[in-house]
């Protein structure tokens, strides 16, 4: 049996760390897991209920919609900007968590990861991220905690898949959220 782990990053740069960290989990990840990257959230309009009706909902907020309903779980990689997650990010947790109650990540098993410059790695966006998706209705796996400081330096002219130490906590993270997806079958 094959686990699907849709992955969400915060940053829209091409160059971003964070994408690289999502790259390096997807190209790390354990025997049957499939990390799939969803690229499509700088073209998500913002959140509005008038267009969230049949017939109007944005094709890129459904594709998205779409993606996490065929997901087993939920990695959402966030740099921290200003101190909490990236509009984009929060904007895509708001049309993932609707209808209420019955959104796409209902009960979906989540984690939340990431990297920023600051010595602490950007856990108040990881937090303010792990509460958003929280209340949207996933059901947030805990035990992953992987927040890298100073990545700016850390992967100074190297790509996260190329440091072993990042290669294996990536790696415990996926396994961790692939367990909490199947277990939550």
């Amino acid at each position: 049996m094959s686990t699907t782990i849709l992955t969400l990053v915060g940053s829209l740069r091409a160059g971003s760390i964070n994408r690289q960290l999502a790259e390096a989990a997807a190209a790390g990840a354990p025997e049957g897991v499939e990390v799939k990257l969803f690229d499509g959230l700088g073209e998500i309009p913002f959140y509005n209920e008038d267009i969230d009706v049949e017939g109007l909902v944005p094709a890129a907020a459904q594709a998205l919609r779409d993606a996490a309903a065929a997901s087993d779980g939920l990695l959402l990689i966030s740099p921290e900007y200003n101190g909490t997650m990236p509009a984009v990010l929060k904007n895509a947790i708001d049309w993932l968590s609707r209808p209420f109650g019955a959104g796409a990540i209902s009960g979906m098993p989540t984690a939340v990861i990431g990297a920023a410059f600051g010595q602490y790695g950007g856990v108040w966006a990881q937090d303010d991220a792990r509460k958003s998706v929280g209340i949207a209705g996933a059901r947030v796996v805990e035990e992953v905690r992987l927040a890298i400081g100073g990545s700016v330096t850390r992967y100074a002219g190297i790509h996260p898949q190329d440091d072993p130490d990042t290669v294996e906590q990536l790696g415990e993270a996926v396994r961790i959220l692939a367990d909490a997806s199947v277990s939550a079958v």
